[in-house]
């Protein structure tokens, strides 16, 4: 049988098998192909989720590396050489710098005379002496403690027999027998000075009086030492906290810190005349109040941290040095978007007005006129960040802070950044980079205490010897006049 295009049968069933088979063929090829494009889509989608993870993971290496760098744990390590270098030594010209030396001696203790010889060392000729020339040297004489023995009388009352005994005014305890060989107020100062204010080891400091003194003692004794010393100072350290909890404006900061084997933190609260330590185990509101209660109304000079927020009733001021920071890192690592640019320009003009009110160069009326063009600028960069995440969050801070940005621009006396925190800091941390923390919480205490009362006395310019002196000597618990109450305010 033959069909209307000449083919039979079983033609036209050959050439449908033929066309199922090349269709069978073409679907088994795209079968394939689309196995092939699913299999390449699969490993672009884990490529892609690996690219994910590294750039997650090069972002917490970056906040880690930053965040190492704003920590005074290592705040003068540099991470490449400065500059090419110079030649040693002073520059000739104008560069030479300012010309010194150091100060002829007002006190002369001994006259040494150093004759030339009678005869020239070269020809062996008579020597005529044409001038008489003076070389001065200042030399720290041979120390040699002194020893003092109170010989104290012991009775009792002759009433109610109770047991009696003398006290000299040099004295700094009443304990006898075991106890009764003591180091005086001179090398308590200056163990306080040498291992809180500067950071040096008990044993170091041991060997110190060991080796200059002459005075045999362990750095166990040196820790027992100023152990006293802070109990004595007690007192003193409850009258610092009540100065800086009344104080009209504060600048706290913190920084970890060790006590023990558990993670703790240093807080510092300064005011221009008080310094005031706290060694707590957290970072929260709960933590700030040890020191500031829960109601300071003063002004709070502060860094962006949360728990500083939690006093509703304090004014604030948060520290353009970080928000200015923040701008920089923004720069860096978007440098196509010039929105960090303007945000730091707002913020450094600020600056700039309150430096030019300061010198009289601005009036009232023209303060207050460029303060509120500020304010409005930034409200406006706030507003509009770039669609950017870093830029977004950035500007949600800026948001939360924004009453607290310009402060210091209607109460000139605030000032702009918490640079009187971080400078207190330091010194605590040269101490735990040395030492580590403490190693109790009794040594938390002493810390705190003695950190306080030193910091405070330098901020005051006292001497600490004399200070130190009276709180031991006192018989009951005693607050130096030079800090009973702050001096007032230049």
């Amino acid at each position: 049988m033959v069909n209307e295009y000449g083919l039979s049968s079983d033609e036209r069933i050959g050439r449908l098998r033929d066309e199922v088979e090349r269709l069978r063929e073409e679907l088994s090829r795209r079968e394939r192909e689309n196995a092939r494009q699913k299999r390449e889509i699969d490993g672009l989608r884990r490529q892609d989720e690996r690219q994910k993870r590294k750039i997650e993971d090069l972002k917490r290496q970056l906040a880690a590396a930053r965040r190492a760098g704003k920590r005074q744990a290592a705040p003068f390590a540099k991470d490449r050489p400065q500059g090419r270098g110079r030649r040693p030594g002073r520059r000739a010209g104008a560069l030479y710098g300012r010309h010194a030396r150091r100060p002829r001696p007002e006190r002369v203790d001994q006259v040494l005379e150093a004759p030339v010889p009678t005869a020239c060392p070269d020809c062996g000729g008579s020597v005529e002496v044409t001038r008489v020339a003076s070389q001065y040297q200042e030399e720290i004489p041979k120390v040699r403690p002194v020893v003092r023995r109170f010989d104290i009388e012991v009775g009792h009352c002759s009433q109610c027999q109770r047991r009696v005994q003398g006290r000299h005014a040099l004295q700094t305890s009443d304990a006898l027998g075991a106890a009764g060989v003591q180091l005086g107020p001179g090398v308590v100062a200056l163990v306080v000075e040498l291992h809180t204010e500067m950071g040096v080891p008990l044993a170091k400091v041991a060997r110190v009086l060991r080796t200059t003194f002459g005075l045999q003692v362990t750095p166990g004794g040196l820790a027992h030492l100023l152990h006293r010393m802070a109990r004595d100072a007690a007192p003193t350290y409850r009258a610092l906290c009540e100065q800086v909890r009344n104080a009209p404006a504060v600048t706290p900061d913190e920084t970890g810190w060790r006590v023990g084997a558990d993670s703790h933190w240093l807080w510092a609260f300064v005011t221009p005349e008080t310094t005031v330590y706290a060694i707590c185990p957290g970072r929260g509101f709960a933590d700030a109040t040890t020191v500031l209660g829960a109601d300071f109304a003063g002004v709070l000079v502060r860094d962006g941290w949360v728990s500083y927020r939690c006093y509703r009733a304090a004014l604030h001021q948060t520290c353009l040095n970080h928000l200015l920071q923040r701008c920089k890192e923004l720069q860096e690592d978007h440098p196509d978007s010039f929105w960090a640019e303007q945000v730091q320009a707002v913020l450094q003009t600020g600056l700039a007005v309150r430096d030019r009110c300061n010198a009289g160069e601005l009036s009232e009326h023209g303060l207050a006129s460029v303060r509120g063009r500020l304010v409005a600028r930034l409200g406006r960069l706030v507003d509009a960040p770039p669609p950017l995440d870093d830029a977004e969050r950035f500007a949600g801070h800026l948001a939360t802070e924004f009453d607290a940005v310009f402060l210091f621009l209607w109460d000139l006396t605030v000032d702009a950044t918490n640079w009187r925190a971080e400078q207190a800091i330091r010194p605590a941390v040269v101490t735990r980079k040395v030492c580590g923390g403490n190693r109790t919480r009794h040594g938390a205490d002493t810390q705190q205490v003695l950190a306080s009362v030193v910091r405070t006395a330098r901020q005051r310019d006292l001497a600490l010897p004399p200070l130190l002196a009276t709180m031991l000597r006192a018989i009951g618990p005693a607050v130096p006049d030079a800090f009973g109450l702050p001096p007032p305010s230049a």
